[in-house]
């Protein structure tokens, strides 16, 4: 069992990150994890999104995307 995936299944359904062991990354909504494999829909652009599918052992790490930084407050 990889490292991740155990930490990868409260993920399912929220945006996370995944480091691929070729050194490249893609991003995502996680939605699900099934047969050895993820499935994480994509962006493409302007309006239209894909569900891929990566295999375990494509997978280097998943993890959460953070939350975005406080926003100041109104300027009057």
């Amino acid at each position: 069992m990889p490292p991740w995936l155990e930490r990868a299944t409260y993920l399912i359904g929220q945006p996370v990150g995944v480091s691929l062991v070729d050194g490249t990354g893609v991003s995502g909504v996680l939605c699900k994890i099934e047969r050895g494999q993820i499935y994480l829909m994509q962006y493409l652009y302007q309006a239209q999104y894909a569900t891929k599918h990566y295999r375990f052992d494509q997978i280097q790490n998943i993890t959460p995307y953070p939350g975005c930084a406080p926003q100041p407050g109104p300027y009057f």
